[in-house]
């Protein structure tokens, strides 16, 4: 695969996870609910991290990381809402990164791609255990 390909993929990875962080954040000002507002504030620092190894990977191989990102979709103003749309940022997150395992052949990138994807998991797992206790 070609470095700018990777570079191309990594930027979107990176977009993502902006987008992901600001979304928790700004959830995590508004649900009432504690537990719920400091997991969904906790995890947006999780994803703030993601940016800086992506971007740490799209600089050492000669790319800028960007920050144009899409119309953000905060889940509604319910805590329902809300964890079902970050529960659905984690799962395509997931997915997108098992992809680009697959066809990326950098070890560096793998290796980072590998363990975001440890984080996504454990951040959908925790964001499941909230939506079942509002069932």
């Amino acid at each position: 695969m070609e470095t700018e390909d990777i570079i191309k993929m990594l930027n979107e990875d990176f977009v993502h996870e902006l987008e992901a962080t600001m979304i928790y954040s700004y959830n995590s000002f508004i649900i009432e609910d504690c537990e719920a507002s400091r997991l969904s504030e906790a995890i947006s620092v999780d994803e703030m991290r993601h940016m800086w190894w992506l971007a740490d990977l799209i600089v050492k191989r000669g790319g800028k990381p960007t920050m144009e990102h899409t119309e953000l979709d905060f889940g509604n103003d319910d805590l329902k809402g809300q964890m079902m749309r970050q529960i659905e940022i984690e799962t395509e997150g997931i997915e997108r990164y098992n992809h680009q395992v697959e066809v990326i052949d950098d070890p560096e990138v793998v290796g980072v791609l590998k363990h975001i994807i440890d984080e996504e998991k454990r951040h959908r797992k925790e964001f499941k255990m909230i939506m079942e206790k509002l069932d």
